[in-house]
């Protein structure tokens, strides 16, 4: 049987042979042609020039329509964003229509599949590797656009290799991922690049190389996705690897594609010796590079200039801000000097994508999958005898976060039960994933219970003392800013110390504890106890965790390395759906209690 074009040039270049085409396929390098002087007069030909764009998005997850589905209503929020690849797309018809479509491309830096309940469904509910199964809405949509090509994102891999193989298999364009590696073979196991082909009024074609670059940090946080199956070197060193191969290959512009974020920062500590935020990293230590789109960081950076060590020259880098609303447009001017172009002015700017109406060729495609998902999440599944909001939870011991502990620790309670570990005491781990998360009195729907837990994280235990756990939370008090006793304390400048995300934050439940804004990182944590008394050091406890947390997430002290005594394979947000429908109905005094709090010298902030 045949293969197809697309999983034929995949395969090739995964040999590292061969390359993904858009366009005509590509010819040898051309003769360098003669700069002599031959018009009338002894004057030279002109100057060729030519101007092209490359238009991109990252981290759309899941995002199609400008829907919010944790609250069944259109998306807002206080910036007034807008949301979804249909808003996208007509950006990306507005500018096609000014540049001449075939002067332009569009990539993407990853995290497409994974982040609504959209792609939730299409993932778990019904999923695209059924046989005879649907095609995921984001493929329907991103083919219908017409993108070129599209970096791995991290969060590709949260649904395991078989959901983003059928994903790979409903894409009209290539998923790139040059340090995603082959486990055994420690070859590339995606397309590591794509080239592209723009032909120009001199009909001399301006060859587009976009190099694909992915995330380190899967080998951790999808640990039981990818461990003994794939791995994931640096950003800088596989890039430092492609981008001379691609130039050989006669590249005049290269462009990577990487799901990393700017600043060089990484979560993860000492557990991989490669850096999570690398792509300044990589503009500033691989000489090359004309351009990178920057995803990962859900951040909004228009265009960020870096000088590239080696050559001098200036790598010109976008972000365009999550879940498609941004656009980067990066605008390209080549001039044709010594038998190639050479790529003389890059500029980058972001389009907003609340400017626009949605792509009615887009949301026309996925109307019925669309009202699917709307009536699944719709779905009631108990009540609630109070509402439980997460608005203070950042510094507030919160009944709604206290469910997902309570629920956390009896799943594993029962997990264990009349095993050797049965008689250690469960405590739980939880954080405030979302500050507009909330559970209504009366029913409680599917949408309700899953907005406590927007990521696909899984439910551990781990084995840990009374001491790890001191410095667990000392580490996790980092959060806040410090805040003299007696200064004023404004919640919105309280939090996030050192850049720290919400989801990085978290209260363990089963002990009682204060911590002290006042003292500096790691002197917080006061007044620990254990049942009414000082923790002991040395005691055992059982600790729930999410998966990404046990594989070392945030870089918490301890945890990583610690004993696994159980694992489940269920999303902990399925685990709390499953436990609020067999209850049937809640009640939050019986099972909120104020276990920490924020003090100063003593006397509490709230």
């Amino acid at each position: 049987m045949p293969l197809n074009r697309r999983t034929f040039l995949e395969r090739s270049a995964a040999a590292g042979a061969g390359v993904a085409l858009t366009g005509a396929a590509v010819a040898p390098a051309e003769a360098a042609e003669s700069t002599a002087a031959a018009a009338a007069g002894g004057r030279p030909h002109p100057q060729k020039r030519y101007a092209f764009t490359v238009m991109g998005s990252t981290d759309l997850h899941g995002n199609v329509f400008n829907w919010d589905y944790f609250t069944d209503r259109e998306f807002d929020d206080k910036a007034r964003n807008d949301v979804g690849l249909a808003k996208i797309s007509t950006l990306v018809n507005q500018v096609r229509a000014a540049k001449g479509k075939e002067n332009t491309l569009l990539i993407d830096a990853g995290d497409t599949i994974q982040g609504t309940q959209l792609s939730y469904y299409y993932a778990k509910v019904d999923p695209i590797t059924r046989a005879g199964g649907p095609v995921h809405p984001m493929a329907v949509a991103m083919n219908k656009i017409g993108y070129d090509a599209v970096a791995l994102g991290n969060h590709e891999f949260n649904y395991g290799i078989p959901v983003l193989r059928a994903f790979q298999e409903q894409c009209d364009f290539p998923l790139l991922g040059a340090n995603a590696l082959d486990a055994k073979t420690l070859r590339p196991a995606f397309a590591p690049y794509s080239m592209h082909k723009l032909r120009t009024p001199q009909g001399r074609d301006v060859k587009v190389a976009v190099l694909g670059l992915t995330n380190p940090g899967i080998a951790i946080w999808d640990k039981a996705n990818v461990s003994g199956k794939m791995v994931f070197p640096g950003l800088e060193e596989q890039a430092a690897v492609w981008v001379p191969k691609l130039r050989s290959m006669g590249a005049d512009v290269v462009i990577v594609s990487a799901h990393s974020g700017t600043n060089g920062t990484s979560s993860w500590g000492d557990q991989l010796p490669y850096v999570e935020n690398a792509a300044a990293l990589v503009a500033e230590q691989v000489p090359g590079i004309d351009a990178i789109l920057v995803g990962h960081a859900h951040l909004e950076i228009p265009e960020y200039r870096v000088v590239n060590k080696q050559t001098g020259r200036e790598v010109v880098l976008s972000e365009p801000l999550k879940w498609g609303q941004r656009l980067t447009v990066f605008d390209f001017e080549v001039v044709w000097e010594k038998g190639r172009w050479v790529v003389e002015k890059v500029g980058a700017r972001v389009l907003n994508s609340n400017t626009v109406p949605e792509d009615p060729a887009v949301t026309g495609l996925l109307v019925d999958e669309h009202k699917k998902v709307v009536a699944y999440v719709n779905q009631v599944i108990g009540r609630s005898a109070a509402a439980m909001t997460t608005a203070e939870a950042p510094w507030k011991d919160e009944p709604i976060i206290d469910l997902i502990n309570v629920v956390q620790a009896e799943t594993v309670r029962e997990a264990l039960a009349g095993g050797a570990y049965a008689d250690l005491p469960v405590l739980s781990q939880a954080s405030c994933f979302s500050r507009t998360a909330r559970i209504p009195a009366g029913e409680i729907t599917i949408k309700d219970a899953a907005g406590l837990y927007p990521f696909e994280n899984t439910l551990e235990a781990r084995l840990l003392t009374g001491a790890q756990l001191k410095d667990y939370l000392e580490y996790s008090a980092k959060y806040y800013v410090q805040t003299a006793a007696g200064a004023p304390v404004d919640t919105s400048k309280l939090t996030n110390a050192g850049d720290t995300p919400d989801y990085n934050y978290d209260a363990v439940s089963g002990l009682t504890y204060d911590i002290d804004i006042a003292k500096p990182v790691g002197q917080r944590i006061v007044n620990l106890s254990f049942e009414g008394k000082p923790l002991d050091p040395a005691a055992r406890f059982v600790f729930a965790v999410n998966n990404y947390r046990a594989s070392g997430g945030g870089a918490f002290p301890h945890v990583a390395g610690a004993q696994q005594l159980w694992a489940n394979s269920e999303e902990i947000r399925n685990t709390i759906i499953q436990w609020v429908r067999a209850k049937g109905s809640i009640d939050p005094a019986a099972f909120a209690s104020v276990d920490w709090k924020l003090t100063r010298d003593g006397v509490p902030v709230f």
